[in-house]
């Protein structure tokens, strides 16, 4: 388990994806059947997904849309 400080550090190295996915992973008692690279990788396309829609969601509002 993460304490404190270091779910801040993923918040202040704009890791917010990845930190709101790891704790929804803590949540699930379904997760720990999972291996490390399962996990690890849910949390790395967690983060990208969430710039993707970050980035996505500036260019709209540039657009006007």
């Amino acid at each position: 388990m993460l304490n404190e400080p270091t779910m801040t550090k993923l918040y202040e190295m704009k890791l917010g994806g990845m930190a709101e996915a790891y704790e929804e992973q803590r949540a699930s008692s379904t997760i720990a059947a999972l291996s490390f690279d399962e996990r690890f990788a849910m949390l790395v396309e967690r983060q990208w997904l969430w710039r993707e829609n970050r980035a996505l969601t500036t260019r709209l509002a540039y657009a006007g849309l």
